[in-house]
């Protein structure tokens, strides 16, 4: 779609683990329309990634009953495999996992949260769990970029825990620069207005 054909500047980046991609404004489908989806791994067998921007109204006891915890809702992290359970967060001597961005940590022990959570040492805010998760075969995600479809750039962890979910892809765009910026205040559909 190329953003309509809209003016906008060349995107350099290329999919890497630790960078983000930014839906284009305008993307149809309705599982990634206005979604920014961390990369977690790239390489010659595809690539996996998390919609950081998708919140639902899952909480941690409704998918594992021994987990409760206040203020620790699930993300919808993409279509792929709903029945999986993943986790983002920044206590990596408590929790694990594989650094996908300095002081950003993919995966870990559930057993380990547990514990934080009985010993109320977690905090909510350095957290993100997600059902599911977003996933392209070799070549896919380079083709949908080439299209159009999506803006690449760093992760900045601030729009991963700082940031309110709806807030999450303007804020992914006006990071991007002034060049980019009035893509925020794009209708969703332009037809309608």
């Amino acid at each position: 779609m190329d953003f309509l054909n809209l003016k906008k500047p060349k995107n350099e980046l290329t999919p890497a683990v630790g960078r983000i991609l930014i839906a284009e404004p305008f993307l149809s489908d309705p599982n990634f329309a206005r979604a920014v989806v961390l990369l977690c791994e790239h390489g010659e067998e595809g690539t996996v990634g998390f919609i950081v921007n998708r919140s639902t109204e899952l909480m941690l006891d409704d998918l594992l009953p021994d987990l409760y915890a206040s203020g620790l809702n699930i993300y919808q992290g993409g279509p792929v495999q709903m029945d999986t359970l993943h986790m983002m967060h920044t206590t990596p001597v408590e929790l694990g996992g594989n650094e996908i961005f300095p002081g950003v940590y993919w995966g870990g022990s559930y057993e380990a949260l547990q514990d934080m959570i009985a010993a109320g040492t977690y905090d909510p805010a350095q957290l993100r769990l997600f059902v599911g998760y977003s996933g392209w075969s070799p070549g896919q995600l380079e083709k949908e970029v080439e299209e159009g479809s999506w803006i690449i750039t760093d992760l900045t962890p601030r729009l991963l825990f700082d940031t309110s979910p709806e807030n999450v892809w303007k804020e992914a765009i006006r990071s991007l620069g002034d060049e980019y910026a009035y893509l925020a205040n794009l209708p969703v559909n332009p037809q309608l207005n």
